[in-house]
C-alpha cells in the first residue's frame, strides 16, 4: 500500500458546546462544560478527516494512542475549533499534533497516533 499524504497536512473541525457534549451528559463530571471525552472525539475526528481523502477506498485510519491535556473549561454556547497537523509518517503510523480553542483561547492540546488499516480486514479480525 502506497501512502501519499503530504507532510504537515492540516485539518480543522468545530463544534458548539451544548447539552449533549458536556461533562454532565458524558458522565465524566457533574458540570455543564465541554467534556474532555467530547474534546478527544473532536481531536480524533479532526485528524482522521484531514487525511482520509488521501487514502484509497476501503482504507481508513484508527486511533491507537492519544495524549491529551484539557487546559480550560468551555461553557455551553461557546464554539470549539480544533486544528490538527500531521507531523510524520512511519510505515502505517501517522503522528499528529492537535490543538483546540474556544473564543477565549487554547482549551486543549494533544499528540495523537493513527494507524492505517483495510476496513474490511480490520473488522473481520475482531469478530
Amino acid at each position: 500500500m502506497e501512502i501519499n499524504i503530504p507532510q504537515q497536512q492540516k485539518g480543522e473541525a468545530e463544534v458548539v458546546v451544548d447539552e449533549t457534549n458536556t461533562a454532565k451528559a458524558y458522565g465524566s463530571g457533574l458540570i455543564d462544560v465541554f467534556a474532555t471525552p467530547a474534546m478527544i472525539a473532536l481531536m480524533e475526528k479532526t485528524a482522521h478527516k484531514s487525511i482520509q481523502s488521501f487514502l484509497t477506498e476501503g482504507i481508513v485510519t484508527v486511533g491507537i494512542e492519544i495524549n491529551v491535556k484539557h487546559i480550560k473549561a468551555t461553557p455551553i454556547g461557546k464554539q470549539v475549533k480544533c486544528y490538527s497537523t500531521l507531523q510524520k509518517i512511519e510505515g502505517k503510523r501517522l503522528y499528529f499534533t492537535i490543538e483546540a480553542f474556544d473564543q477565549e483561547g487554547k482549551i486543549g492540546e494533544a499528540s495523537h497516533i493513527r494507524y492505517i488499516v483495510d476496513a474490511v480486514k480490520f473488522v473481520e479480525k475482531i469478530k
